[in-house]
């Protein structure tokens, strides 16, 4: 288990992610190096006001503990007092143009340790889409790359952790999707170390393969005030999310992580709006046709 490979390729995946971005946009991501008290520290990385990013944040983190919180041995109790150490990267892709989708891409190992038994390891990660005025032609990419990331690994990943996302990310007291889901993976051991790393970094490596070209597809698209405002009133959906069932955050916070870098992921501009609903037939209400799961591979591809 050689966590100093997993460390040196979190931190080049970051580099890559930001200077791709940075090229889309003609702008510059802002840097805080941070270090925590418990143990360890990270880099975090915004893009605020940018040509085409509203505001991107990339953080890379390499944080320790002397005991697991609850957000992590709520499914695996059996852990609860093991020493930790826990190291990923977290992105989330606010555009101004409301027809470029919100993005959002994580991948991450926790190690967890305890004096005279073998250490307890797991990675996990992922990346979904959440689109406000959704292109069929984009949904489809978005997929079709989330399967090739998975295809090496066998022919039943892409399709249990696309199940997996679809379910994961589900706002249940709005009964809908965040947006078209993608991939999502935790407590993944089943293969040894290196083969869970290397799956680790066929979804890092697929995710601007998976998100540059829709961004670059949509970025000159004229919007107006009633796109944006429709933006905002779905961003609220997405702070809800956040705040309410990720676990990601709830780790964050429960470890006593550095706040500014747990919520870099809340959009900068949002709202909320009493018992709204669009106009039927709208291009806004065509948006919850795909806010539920569905096998986007089959139903687009035809």
């Amino acid at each position: 288990m050689q966590l100093n490979h997993v460390e040196n390729y979190l931190s080049g995946l970051q580099d890559r992610i930001c200077a791709e971005l940075a090229e889309i946009d003609g702008g510059a991501f802002r840097e805080d190096s941070w270090t925590r008290e418990a143990g360890g520290g990270g880099r975090s990385r915004v893009l605020e006001g940018g040509q085409v990013l509203e505001k991107a944040g990339v953080n890379f983190s390499h944080v320790a503990g002397p005991g697991l919180p609850a957000s992590a041995t709520a499914h695996r109790p059996e852990l609860a007092g093991r020493s930790f150490t826990a190291m990923g990267v977290s992105l989330v892709i606010h555009p101004h143009n409301p027809y470029i989708p919100t993005s959002h891409a994580n991948v991450r190992v926790f190690v967890a340790e305890k004096p005279g038994e073998d250490p307890v390891w797991w990675f996990g990660g992922g990346f979904d889409l959440t689109p406000y005025y959704p292109f069929d032609e984009d949904v489809l990419h978005w997929h079709q790359t989330a399967r090739a990331a998975c295809e090496p690994f066998g022919e039943d990943v892409y399709p249990r952790y696309k199940k997996w996302c679809d379910e994961y990310f589900y706002l249940k007291h709005r009964g809908e999707t965040r947006g078209v889901g993608g991939l999502f993976f935790d407590d993944l051991n089943e293969w040894d170390f290196d083969r869970c790393f290397e799956f680790l970094q066929s979804v890092g490596n697929h995710y601007m393969a998976a998100y540059g070209p829709i961004v670059r597809r949509r970025l000159d698209t004229p919007w107006g005030e009633r796109e944006k405002r429709f933006q905002q009133l779905r961003r609220g959906r997405y702070v809800e999310f956040n705040l309410v069932y990720d676990r990601g955050t709830l780790f964050g916070l429960q470890t006593g992580g550095r706040t500014e870098s747990i919520l870099m992921s809340l959009p900068p501009e949002v709202a909320w709006a009493y018992d709204w609903k669009p106009d039927p037939g709208s291009d806004e209400a065509r948006l919850y046709d795909y806010l539920k799961p569905r096998d986007w591979l089959s139903e687009l591809a035809t």
